[in-house]
């Protein structure tokens, strides 16, 4: 059963220099259980498609068409009811845990605010549940430490607090965006390892948005590589990783360093992601791909079927494998 869907979602933002387009005819939908990360280097769509969808857009963002939470769009709802969607369907994990908790308040006093408001519970029901929660999430000593101040938990740890906070709710739909930038490897793997154990357990759908093509292959189910905020590519991850369908795809993936090339210089993507401003009038990536024909430089690909998933190019797939 599909739990999200979004139709030709456009994320729009005014300045004083116009318009910029952050995403651009976005269609993508999400089975209940499954997991989706989304995929794409800095300034590709990634989190302002989530923000989007969690109704958190800046005052001078606005977006159009539509977002469905279980056949609901939710896109245009009023605050108060999106607050219900909020806190009954779907919840966010913050690229950075330090910036999004309250440094002057005890993470006890943030847990509970959560559950009086969202959940009517007593202070004492919602205080045994945040523990129950830090539990959960693996922080030790929870009891204790669940009255400790955010700057008091190590990076990993206040990502694991953050992590507990959106569950409190039990949401259906979880957005992680960026869970483990700030992390070193070994914490990035145990931060990773258990969203993967807690969206088994409380069967949640999970969002990841992440630059780190590495981490997606141990994570999630399908993939949606954006660029210039639109659809690259959408596929399994198996067929994906094994046979990639688009340019930008290949060279998202060329660029991870591997532990056996040895001395040779890493793969990197020539040129700079494009100006939202001002846009190329075909593709997108047009001016940074190593297989690009003159009717990529004027007509933009639609996205069409290719194998198991979706992409958009305009060049037949064995031409540039």
């Amino acid at each position: 059963m599909t739990l999200l869907k979004v139709e030709n979602l456009s994320v729009e933002f005014q300045t004083n220099d116009g318009a910029v387009q952050a995403v651009k005819d976005l269609s993508f939908e999400l089975e209940r259980g499954h997991s989706l990360a989304i995929v794409g280097e800095s300034g590709s769509g990634k989190s302002q498609t989530a923000f989007s969808i969690m109704g958190l857009l800046a005052e001078n963002g606005r977006s159009s068409g539509r977002v469905l939470i279980e056949g609901k769009d939710i896109l245009n709802l009023s605050t108060s009811e999106l607050n219900t969607y909020r806190a009954e369907k779907m919840a966010m994990i913050f690229q950075d845990p330090m910036t999004s908790l309250n440094p002057y308040l005890r993470v006890s006093e943030q847990m509970v605010e959560v559950l009086v408001h969202h959940r009517g519970m007593q202070k004492w029901e919602a205080m045994a549940r945040a523990i129950t929660m830090l539990d959960a999430v693996r922080i030790p000593e929870a009891k204790n430490r669940v009255h400790m101040y955010p700057h008091e938990f190590s990076g990993g740890m206040r990502q694991r607090v953050m992590i507990a906070m959106a569950l409190l709710c039990e949401p259906e739909l979880l957005i992680a965006d960026e869970p483990t930038t700030a992390l070193d490897v070994t914490v990035q793997d145990q931060i990773m390892s258990l969203l993967g154990d807690l969206q088994k357990e409380f069967q949640m759908s999970l969002v990841l948005i992440t630059h780190d093509l590495g981490v997606v292959a141990q994570s999630c189910e399908k993939v949606l590589v954006l660029y210039g905020g639109q659809l690259m590519e959408y596929d399994d991850i198996k067929p994906l990783f094994a046979s990639p369908s688009h340019p930008y795809t290949q060279a998202l993936l060329s660029a991870i360093p591997r532990l056996n090339q040895g001395d040779e210089e890493l793969n990197a993507i020539p040129g700079d992601p494009p100006n939202m401003m001002n846009m190329p009038k075909g593709c997108p990536f047009s001016p940074r791909c190593a297989y690009v024909a003159e009717n990529c430089r004027t007509d933009r690909p639609m996205v069409a079927p290719s194998g198991s998933g979706l992409r958009a190019c305009h060049k037949p797939k064995g031409e540039f494998v």
